[in-house]
């Protein structure tokens, strides 16, 4: 299957704006103060695993889709152009 160019980039920026997203909302919630995330004695908390699950997911679910997308502009780079020239 071959991706075209556009679908490519969007899957490659879609990974990387996967992991921007999620380490802020990480670096976040770790240092959350409002109680949500870390109990009184500073054990995490139910909102502090479901939330962890969920950026790991999206972790990985990025990774995945980021690294489709890099295949596909790699494959797009070594692919010769038709130039329209013919021998």
């Amino acid at each position: 299957m071959k991706l075209s160019r556009p679908v490519s980039w969007f899957l490659l920026a879609f990974g990387v704006w996967s992991w921007v997203i999620w380490v802020t909302f990480i670096k976040n919630l770790w240092k959350d103060g409002s109680g949500l995330a870390f109990d009184d004695a500073g054990d995490p908390t139910g909102y502090f695993w479901v939330h962890l699950t969920l950026a790991v997911v999206s972790f990985v679910l990025g990774t995945v889709v980021g690294g489709i997308g890099l295949r596909g502009v790699r494959a797009l780079r070594h692919t010769p152009s038709s130039s329209g020239t013919t021998s």
